[in-house]
């Protein structure tokens, strides 16, 4: 059976196992009908359009 030939210090060994970790940013892009950003194959959360149809139902606030 192999067998290591020195030891790893653990600096070297956590820079190692830190790659696995690392977030990505999620896929955002503007909405095609209000122009807003939103989350990429999901619903626009100011206009409920998705995919040309409106999917939610969103009441418009007064201002």
């Amino acid at each position: 059976m192999a067998t290591p030939k020195g030891k790893v210090s653990k600096a070297r060994r956590n820079s190692r196992r830190s790659a696995h970790w690392k977030l990505s940013l999620p896929g955002i892009g503007k909405c095609p009908k209000c122009g807003k950003m939103k989350l990429m194959h999901r619903a626009c959360k100011s206009c409920g359009y998705y995919d040309g149809q409106q999917v939610i139902k969103v009441e418009e606030e007064e201002k």
